[in-house]
């Protein structure tokens, strides 16, 4: 969740952690061998140069949520299923065969009658950058490893409510040392799952019931498989992140958290219908938080991609007839403010709904439009779920004239003074944001402290951690989130953000939201019987969200990008926010 927005500031999930500098090599015996110098008919030196901000939140795919991160991952893990890459939106939402040698169906046998059991045969031949081939056995360690006590998947709920067995054995987990590798691989390798079993190459899956979004579930990186020599770590440690084993067409060779990394090509991917492995290498320097300085390096050619930084709005007009510049399709909720409402300040005031729904009325969306560029990029969103998500409809229970806020509204309805803590990212355009919701919220008598917080802070720590939350170290902030999938995405954005059953650490109900009512609905939803049926109920529950004032969404926005001129094919991924790496050619 997760996802889930890079080039956007790391939204979604945003980026979540920032470690302490200093150089590590990723431990591969062949790592070498894969980066080899020379033009190879790939540019000046064969390396695509990426240039950006913060560091991953977390490098482990166990724990890895945001739309950065994705980008990322997706270079060296594999799943079971995945999207291609595509400049026409509508081309990147099929469900792909990935690591399994076919998309399973009722046709095909790889699907029961009843829509419970999945029978997935992987696709053969595939191997880990050791060496070794991976087997069904990985794939389950993958999932075993998402409740782990120690760095949990933000996205468990996506899991616990559709496998068989999985929410008992996460129960479980808890219970074991976070710190301790050995208690963990114990607990792992000695509990099953009922609803997993497997041979050498064949996966069987049997679900609590039919979920016709499960494929979907299974293309989140969440599902990489796992290698056994992760056994050795805890989840997401700076050990496991310096042994990063590799399926995918690049491995990590050089780590600098913080700093830098280097990529190279894996000798031992192979057979791979998503990717490509088009530069010799890939480069991703950080700590550079200029969006102007980023898009200069650009335009000079001494870089050829921005990672987490958002293009200048004011460098827009100049660049539409730019042949490097692109406006791409990503449907999101990016940004929108989210409210703690279990946070102890002011005596408890964001607890309650007429308080939340007072300041629903403070938001200047236009103002906010415009510093992304104007209603070619944005445009103001009153919905949890945005156009082009499966469950969207129109409605707007707090308008304002010309959606450019209403602060006499919001002070005849605030009963109670307030004064809020705000941390806000540092990066992009995230500052500017955070100053004028600050604005807003001032004109309708609110008192607010902005506090700075890095990408990986807030996302790592702030916002996921269920002690600062209850302790009041935040009231509001402005994540944003890009739905892990399209099509059938229901599920995508309601479940990971307001269900609240699944409130706990690393999730993205940030707020600790929780309606008995809308999770009954996202209940009704996930088993209802048809898609028709499946969005009258997201949209039911989107309407109850929005009385309860859960959050104020603030923008629907698309991606404005822009590359070095010596990229080509350059392939769009929305749910990663950025171009397809694999693919490009210098």
């Amino acid at each position: 969740m997760t996802k889930r927005t890079a080039a956007r500031g790391q939204e979604r999930t945003g980026l979540r952690g920032r470690l302490a500098a200093g150089t590590v090599a990723v431990g591969m015996a062949t790592a070498g061998a894969a980066g080899c110098s020379g033009t190879d008919g790939f540019g000046d030196d064969g390396t695509l140069r990426i240039v950006g901000s913060t560091d991953v939140e977390h490098l482990d795919t166990a724990s890895s949520i945001s739309v950065g991160s994705y980008a990322l991952t997706r270079v060296f893990a594999r799943t079971l299923f995945g999207y291609t890459s595509s400049n026409t939106f509508a081309e990147t939402v099929p469900i792909e065969a990935d690591l399994a040698a076919e998309v399973p169906t009722r046709e095909n046998g790889g699907i029961s009658r009843n829509g419970r059991t999945y029978r997935i045969r992987l696709r053969p031949g595939v191997k880990w950058s050791n060496g070794r081939p991976v087997v069904a056995d990985d794939l389950v360690r993958g999932l075993k490893r998402l409740c782990n006590p120690a760095s949990p998947a933000g996205g468990m709920a996506y899991y616990t409510s559709t496998i068989h067995g999985f929410a008992s054995y996460c129960e479980g987990f808890g219970a074991v040392s976070s710190r301790s590798a050995t208690a963990l691989a114990k607990y792992q390798n000695t509990h099953s799952i009922t609803g997993l079993r497997t041979s050498l190459d064949t996966l069987w899956i049997t679900l609590v019931r039919p979920a016709s979004d499960f494929l979907n579930i299974l293309s989140m990186g969440f599902a990489a498989p796992a290698p056994a020599e992760y056994d050795a770590y805890v989840p997401d440690s700076p050990e496991l992140r310096r042994h990063t084993l590799s399926t995918g067409p690049y491995m990590i060779k050089t780590y600098e958290p913080g700093r830098r990394y280097l990529l190279v090509r894996n000798p031992h991917w192979s057979d791979d219908p998503l990717r490509g492995q088009g530069p010799v290498r890939i480069e991703i320097t950080l700590a550079q938080d200029s969006p102007e300085t980023v898009l200069e390096q650009l335009q000079q050619g001494t870089a050829d991609l921005s990672w987490d930084l958002p293009l200048p709005a004011s460098a827009l007009p100049s660049l539409r007839d730019d042949p490097s510049f692109a406006v791409r399709e990503t449907p999101s909720n990016s940004p929108y403010l989210v409210f703690n409402t279990l946070s102890p300040n002011n005596g408890g005031a964001l607890g309650r709904r007429e308080v939340r729904q007072a300041l629903q009325f403070a938001v200047d969306r236009a103002s906010l439009a415009k510093l992304y560029g104007g209603p070619a990029i944005a445009r103001p969103l009153h919905t949890v779920i945005p156009p082009g998500n499966l469950g969207h409809r129109d409605f707007d229970l707090y308008p304002t004239p010309g959606d450019s806020g209403d602060p006499a509204t919001c002070r005849s309805r605030l009963k109670t003074p307030l004064t809020l803590r705000f941390p806000y990212r540092t990066t992009g355009s995230q500052k500017r944001i955070a100053e004028l919701i600050a604005q807003n919220l001032r004109a309708c008598g609110v008192t607010v402290r902005l506090i700075p917080d890095t990408t990986g802070g807030l996302y790592g720590q702030t916002l996921v951690t269920p002690s600062q939350t209850r302790d009041g170290a935040w009231d509001i902030a402005a994540p944003g989130w890009t739905p892990d999938w399209y099509g059938n995405n229901g599920r995508s954005i309601i479940q990971p953000l307001f269900d609240g059953r699944t409130y706990g650490q690393n999730s993205t109900n940030y707020g600790g939201y929780d309606n008995p009512k809308v999770n009954a609905l996202i209940d009704r939803a996930l088993t209802a019987s048809t898609l028709t049926r499946a969005a009258d109920a997201w949209h039911e529950a989107d309407r109850l969200i929005m009385n309860d004032a859960a959050i104020i969404p603030l923008l629907d926005r698309k991606l404005a990008l822009y590359h070095s001129a010596r990229v080509r094919n350059a392939l769009f991924i929305p749910t990663a926010g950025a171009y397809d790496w694999t693919r490009i050619r210098l």
